[in-house]
């Protein structure tokens, strides 16, 4: 039995935010989930590595990494103040202000994006998996630490397209 992961929500509040295509993780997650010992810190940190090197449900290339990335930009100023967002080959991290709930957010983001990808993959059905991992900003140094793990993300898993992966409001020109 799954159990739903508790998400703290509160408006203008800085929200770092993880979720992945459902074909990159099931099998991975339902291993973790028999570590007892692991807190769902470190059990985020071994999902995340994992992900940077699976090649499971990499969908996430090309025109649709860029319409993605247009979705996720469209989302402000009405849901978010976007922050920085990288979109790896099969999972996403976005850091963001919110100006709706984060359930509202990911609802908007996860359900919009579904349709797109699936219409242009010619496929049907789920996209996302259905849960997210949040983690809320604590303090300056939380925001630069966080900022700097989504910036560099894509170089350090040694993806080519990093440089389009990535978009920073630090870096926008």
């Amino acid at each position: 039995m799954r159990k739903s992961l508790v998400h703290f929500s509160e408006l203008e509040s800085f929200q770092f935010v993880t979720f992945r295509t459902q074909a990159s993780i099931e099998d991975y997650q339902e291993r973790l989930h028999l570590s007892p010992n692991l807190s769902s810190s470190q059990k985020q940190t071994l999902i995340d590595d994992y992900c940077d090197q699976s090649l499971l449900g990499r969908y996430l290339n090309g025109d649709v990494l860029e319409q993605l990335m247009q979705s996720v930009k469209s989302l402000e100023p009405d849901y978010y103040h976007l922050i920085a967002v990288s979109i790896m080959p099969n999972h996403v991290h976005i850091l963001f202000q919110q100006k709706q709930t984060t359930t509202q957010i990911m609802h908007k983001l996860k359900g919009s994006s579904t349709l797109m990808i699936n219409k242009m993959l010619k496929q049907q059905g789920h996209f996302w998996e259905k849960s997210y991992f949040d983690k809320a900003i604590r303090n300056q140094k939380h925001f630069d630490i966080t900022y700097e793990y989504i910036k560099n993300n894509a170089i350090k898993a040694g993806l080519t397209d990093a440089h389009q992966r990535f978009w920073g409001i630090y870096e926008a020109g």
